[in-house]
């Protein structure tokens, strides 16, 4: 059965507030040409059919705090309450007040950068963009600005990724335009040694890896990649995504790489989904730190500023300082736990993933790169099953399904990473679910799920034909 959206509830003159004091009309406060020519059509609707239309509507979705969320790269932890606690103390923060009024805040936000510095083995750090892709764009075009400023700018025009490497990176290589490159796998699984070397150059910006890479699987030649890119002054970029297997046990910077992005949304148990909100810090080696975008936290004699005197910055890359209310929640979470518990909590993600692909393996799956695996690994079915179609039986059987048909090199992959908070007991629940599957008729898997909200959708069209209003054009 289809769910009316919030418009088709709506009634004209229905309301669910009334506001306490009378508000300027707008051509007192805004001239002419920035008013509407007619009021925004928003629904009319009553307090209780807005609140039933929410609570219905969160009640269809499938999320960490219903079920099961093993997305691969993704990181769906579990998201302590706790945290939302903490963020709520700031409602009241307004962006534009005074930063002499705001000492909390800006200390939070200093502590935190202080935090993911020593976490990641990095000199400066910028907590301003949003997500990410976006601290993607913001590292690459750090480095870009280091090349130009250099006199390089010119000569290196290319960005290698390895085959599978997030889509992502390419993305935001090419967004900020270079040339990219890919530096296939060996049969191991890792990056391709001998290929990166043909690749190398002065024509080469940087290198962007995820480490562990998208296989679970980690880069063990990984100080030999970085002395290869430093002797061709090539760039080291570490894509965060996967920071939550190495987690206070190993360092980026330590690694060799000279820019960091981190996903608070995933590692440090930030809500996520569904577009945001996200949180994409960037941290840096002292010789990128003049370039990173402004303003930064500084800590002076009178307290706590923003810095906006950065000559060679590449200026704002956000609104504002970030997603406040994101980093208070990393905070909350890394103060939580300390080192000690930042440790377990990525000895428990890899301890999970590894348990959870030996299960699978005695279900009758494959696992193509089987090495040992740390915080996911890259499932493939027998043959003659599709990954897709085993990906709509889960949501039958009440589990949200993998990653599929990621990372590119895996054909029906099934990228599964359970995370530290899931249960044993979930895991195996989990693993017969997946075996469950395999023993299903085939016109069964083809034509699931049954019971779900809504059925098997057509991908392919809501891609190449996206309908993203509710009002019709004109």
């Amino acid at each position: 059965m289809s769910y009316p959206l919030i418009f088709e509830r709506s009634r004209k003159g229905r309301r669910g507030l009334k506001l306490v004091k009378e508000v300027p009309e707008a051509e007192a406060l805004l001239p002419k040409e920035y008013l509407r020519e007619a009021p925004p059509r928003l629904p009319e609707v009553d307090e209780l059919t807005l609140v039933r239309h929410y609570t219905g509507l969160s009640r269809r979705q499938v999320g960490v705090d219903t079920t099961f969320y093993p997305l691969g790269s993704c990181t769906m932890k579990y998201n302590p309450k706790l945290h939302e606690e903490a963020a709520r103390l700031f409602a009241d923060l307004h962006p534009y007040q005074d930063p002499k009024t705001a000492q909390g805040a800006l200390a939070l936000m200093w502590e935190l950068g202080e935090y993911l510095k020593a976490l990641t083995g990095m000199d400066a750090i910028t907590l301003e963009p949003a997500a990410g892709a976006h601290g993607e764009l913001t590292g690459i075009l750090v480095i870009r600005a280091y090349h130009e400023d250099r006199g390089e700018g010119r000569t290196r025009r290319v960005v290698l990724v390895p085959d599978s490497a997030h889509g992502s990176n390419p993305a935001t290589a090419s967004m900020a335009g270079y040339q990219v490159k890919e530096v296939p796998s060996g049969p191991d699984g890792e990056v391709d040694l001998e290929a990166l070397k043909r690749e190398l150059g002065p024509h080469v910006a940087a290198l962007m890896l995820t480490n562990p890479n998208t296989l679970g699987l980690f880069e063990r030649r990984i100080l030999e990649i970085s002395r290869l890119c430093k002797e061709a002054g090539v760039q080291l970029y570490y894509d965060g995504a996967n920071l939550n297997a190495i987690m206070g046990w190993a360092r980026p910077g330590d690694m060799g790489f000279d820019v960091v992005h981190l996903n608070l949304h995933k590692t440090f148990t930030v809500p996520h989904g569904g577009g945001g909100p996200g949180s994409g810090p960037v941290g840096v080696k002292a010789h990128l730190a003049p370039y990173l975008p402004v303003p930064l936290v500084a800590k002076g004699e009178e307290g706590f500023y923003l810095d906006f005197d950065r000559p060679k910055s590449i200026g704002r890359v956000r609104s504002f300082y970030g997603n406040f209310l994101a980093l208070v929640r990393a905070w909350a979470y890394i103060r939580t736990l300390g080192l000690p518990g930042l440790k377990k909590a990525a000895a428990l993600a890899v301890l999970n993933a590894r348990y959870l692909k030996e299960l699978l393996k005695e279900k009758g799956y494959r696992i193509p790169y089987d090495g040992p695996c740390m915080h996911e690994f890259v499932a493939q079915p027998p043959q003659g099953f599709r990954a897709l179609d085993l990906a709509k039986g889960l949501l039958e059987l009440g589990f949200h399904p993998p990653t599929v048909y990621f990372p590119l090199i895996v054909k029906e992959a099934l990228m599964v990473e359970p995370t530290e908070t899931e249960s044993k007991e979930t895991l195996e629940a989990f693993a017969e679910a997946m075996g469950e599957l395999l023993r299903k008729p085939k016109e069964w898997l083809e034509n699931a799920p049954y019971t779900t909200p809504v059925r098997r959708l057509d991908e392919l069209r809501a891609n190449k034909r996206p309908k993203l209003t509710y009002f019709d054009e004109g």
